[in-house]
C-alpha cells in the first residue's frame, strides 16, 4: 500500500495544480488557455494515478480502499496547497469536515 500511496501523492499534487494553480495568478487569462495548460499538467496525473490504481489492485486493495486512500490523499494535498500556495487560511470547520471525511476512511479500511 505504501507505493500505492506514494503514487497517489505525486498524482494529486499535479491534479491539485491542475484544478487549483491557475486561480493565483491567471485569473485575467483566457479560459481555453487556462483549460489547455490545466489538460497538460492533468496528463502527468494519469502518468501516476493509473499506476497507483494497478499497484494497488495487484497488491489486492479493492476499488473502494483505492479510492478512499485518494480522497484522503486528496484533502491533505489541499490542505497543504491551500494553506502554502493560495496563502487561504484552514479553519475549524474545513478540518472537522475533513476528519469526518476521516472517520468515514476508517470504515472503508476496517476488515469485518
Amino acid at each position: 500500500m505504501l507505493k500505492t500511496a506514494a503514487l497517489l501523492l505525486v498524482s494529486n499534487v499535479f491534479m491539485t495544480f491542475a484544478w487549483y494553480g491557475h486561480l493565483k495568478r491567471h485569473q485575467a487569462s483566457p479560459l481555453w488557455i487556462v483549460v489547455l495548460a490545466s489538460w497538460g499538467i492533468a496528463f502527468f496525473e494519469y502518468c501516476f494515478q493509473v499506476p497507483a490504481n494497478r499497484v494497488g489492485a495487484a497488491a489486492g486493495m479493492a476499488t473502494a480502499e483505492l479510492k478512499t486512500l485518494q480522497e484522503v490523499i486528496t484533502l491533505g494535498v489541499f490542505v497543504a496547497f491551500s494553506a502554502l500556495y493560495l496563502g487561504e487560511p484552514i479553519r475549524w470547520n474545513h478540518l472537522a469536515g475533513f476528519a469526518l471525511v476521516g472517520v468515514g476512511a476508517t470504515l472503508v479500511f476496517r476488515p469485518w
